[in-house]
């Protein structure tokens, strides 16, 4: 999840851990915890692309470190809290339980969270709620705010009960992700079926800053399809699959280069890959993409949210991200909350666009 949200979660997590005894310092320290394993992007400017993949939500959200953590800390931190009566003990839960809490809520997410580093290299991930989710961290948010005021210790049980409300809405909302994950989970997989698909895997996963709209791709070896459905559609209702190939010819020469095997480990296989005048574009399809309805009437063109260029001959970094039109963002949000309700407008004829130097391509669609 965002910085923003992981900070607020180690707040409520040390004030339920330790309010009693350190007031709102229990919320700043659980804030500095909270953030701590997210602080790994401080070494980014020494490091290339391919080993910022790797190294983000690597050792730092670790099983390990943070055990190793606790350990470390535990005696330092009942020191300074002395005053306070907090043993060695309590203070090396408290590091442990708000930095666990932190990679559990990233391994909600898509991105993957390397929980056993260095006993494994596979990353973890439920795929059920966006990187940014507003309706997870507000709950939290307010909580906060309002405890903060609660600062006496007649106040005390008023701060419990907001804590309890804010962390209640949150977990709640989480539970509820995965209950409609599995409804939309089912909806797909009874297309797929009356369609008579086989395919090798299949993923979903919520779209931006909601668990309304789901977006579920489907491993078919040489091509990956995409589709759309609202929580509200019958599991009738047909999905329109957009069909990306996958085109892995394109990496044939090169699938010995570090960078692109850092790609291909990091995207879990779901890539696709294009050719272009300096080297090959990769793109990452789990994250979506962004569309742009405006060039082309009847056209939809799409971008996906996370790729690359590898240049093969680039001199330092060869391997360059290909940032999405996020000028277009305020668009993609508008239909996506459109979608959520109604098909309408959404289902124009796909383009796969933002492939460096090339002209968009038409994609095919199964409906």
């Amino acid at each position: 999840m965002d910085s923003l949200t992981q900070a607020i979660l180690g707040a409520a997590v040390g004030e339920a851990l330790l309010g009693k005894k350190l007031g709102n310092r229990a919320v700043a320290w659980g804030l500095l915890f909270g953030t701590l394993p997210d602080l790994d992007v401080i070494v980014f400017p020494f490091l290339d692309t391919a080993q910022q993949l790797e190294f983000h939500r690597g050792a730092s959200h670790s099983l390990l470190l943070m055990v190793i953590a606790s350990f470390a800390l535990a005696k330092p931190l009942a020191k300074l809290w002395r005053k306070e009566q907090i043993s060695p003990a309590h203070a090396g839960w408290f590091v442990f339980l708000v930095w666990i809490t932190h990679v559990l809520l990233d391994c909600f997410t898509v991105y993957g969270t390397s929980v056993l580093w260095p006993f494994s290299e596979s990353r973890v991930a439920f795929n059920n709620l966006f990187i940014i989710d507003p309706l997870y961290t507000l709950p939290l948010l307010v909580a906060l705010v309002l405890l903060y005021f609660c600062r006496t210790k007649k106040l005390q049980k008023k701060r419990e009960r907001l804590l309890k409300w804010g962390l209640g809405l949150s977990t709640g909302y989480i539970a509820l992700s995965f209950g409609l994950k599995l409804l939309i989970s089912y909806a797909f997989d009874a297309d797929l079926a009356r369609r008579g698909i086989t395919y090798q895997r299949r993923m979903e996963a919520p779209t931006a800053f909601n668990t309304l709209l789901w977006r579920s791709v489907v491993d078919r070896g040489d091509e990956l399809w995409v589709g759309y459905r609202s929580v509200f559609e019958s599991p009738s209702d047909p999905v329109r699959w957009t069909i990306y190939p996958r085109r892995a010819e394109n990496l044939e020469e090169i699938e010995n280069q570090k960078e692109v095997k850092t790609v291909k480990w990091f995207s879990r296989g779901w890539w696709i890959a294009r050719p272009h005048a300096e080297g090959v574009w990769i793109a990452d399809m789990r994250f979506g993409e962004t569309r742009t309805y405006e060039d082309k009437p009847g056209m939809v063109d799409s971008r996906c949210m996370f790729s690359w260029s590898f240049l093969p001959k680039a001199e330092g970094d060869r391997l360059r991200p290909e940032r999405s039109d996020f000028g277009n963002a305020e668009d993609s949000l508008k239909s996506i909350a459109k979608r959520i309700f109604t098909r309408d407008g959404w289902e124009a004829n796909p383009r796969l666009a933002g492939v460096p130097g090339t002209l968009p391509e038409f994609l095919p669609v199964k409906k």
